[in-house]
């Protein structure tokens, strides 16, 4: 279905613009600017979505924002979602508790191929919260440890209080077939990990062409660095994924302001695969 298709579709559909109406069960605080939120629909219908995919979430009388959705894909009855406050909405939505409503609209967009990739090697690269929106690969991937290869996970952050979910990183490490390497920017006195940029790890990596998938999620700079690095050990471009979440405002393709070259990424994407993007990122201005 084409874009023109799917946005006349969008238009004329009036579930596409109503949310529903959700209830916050908890509010956990991640870092000094982000948060995590555990909603449960209020009438009970769980929100089936796959991984990768984000919806719009609503602060009545304030706005709505795309968020990824970063919870379990097979606990749908509770919608997760990890907030950095960077604006109005932002800054509400991490504000609210337990017993608040919020409305939500989706799920929307593209998701990572998860399914198709459970007999390969997967490789997930995350920067900051970049790892939110990997998180439901990775629990997707200890759902089904008993029918997927290998899953290497390689995350940084600025410092070591940045780390989004510890308790899961110290989790998965612990999993079969699970390796974790963890880096930070900028060390401090209780830190005995690594210190440096994500790419220093990679090397750590056994990458195996034609075998290897990879996720990329983070800022846009580090997937560049990251992709050109796989793409020089011998990875397909086809064979890399990457979540591009920028502009993104009315969900449905209507508005215009996530157009990235021939696509809309609340449409398109936001996961891609590299080889769809590489030559778009080397335009300026798009």
């Amino acid at each position: 279905m084409s874009l023109v298709t799917r946005s006349a579709q969008a238009r004329t559909s009036s579930e596409a613009m109503l949310p529903r109406v959700f209830r916050v069960v908890s509010n956990q605080v991640e870092t000094e600017d982000t948060t995590t939120l555990e909603l449960e629909p209020e009438t009970g219908l769980p929100l089936l979505f796959d991984p990768g995919q984000y919806t719009m979430l609503y602060v009545f009388g304030v706005g709505e924002v795309p968020i990824s959705i970063s919870g379990d894909p097979g606990r749908p009855d509770v919608l997760v979602h990890t907030i950095r406050a960077v604006g109005a909405v932002t800054r509400a939505l991490v504000g609210l508790q337990p017993g608040d409503v919020v409305g939500v609209r989706g799920p929307y967009g593209s998701g990572w191929p998860v399914s198709e990739v459970r007999d390969r090697h997967l490789l997930v690269v995350a920067g900051g919260i970049g790892l939110a929106p990997l998180r439901p690969v990775l629990y997707d991937a200890a759902a089904h440890h008993d029918e997927r290869g290998p899953l290497s996970l390689v995350y940084g952050a600025r410092s070591p209080s940045d780390l989004l979910y510890q308790d899961d990183l110290m989790a998965w490490k612990t999993k079969p077939g699970f390796d974790v390497e963890v880096t930070v920017d900028v060390s401090d006195p209780d830190w005995h990990g690594d210190v440096g940029m994500v790419t220093g790890l990679l090397p750590r990596i056994p990458i195996e062409p034609g075998r290897t998938t990879a996720m990329l999620c983070g800022p846009e700079v580090m997937m560049k660095v990251v992709a050109r690095e796989l793409v020089s050990a011998g990875l397909a471009s086809d064979d890399i994924h990457v979540s591009i979440e920028r502009n993104m405002k009315c969900a449905i393709g209507v508005c215009g302001h996530c157009q990235f070259g021939a696509d809309f990424v609340c449409w398109g994407g936001p996961v891609f695969r590299y080889s769809a993007v590489a030559e778009r990122w080397q335009v300026a201005e798009i």
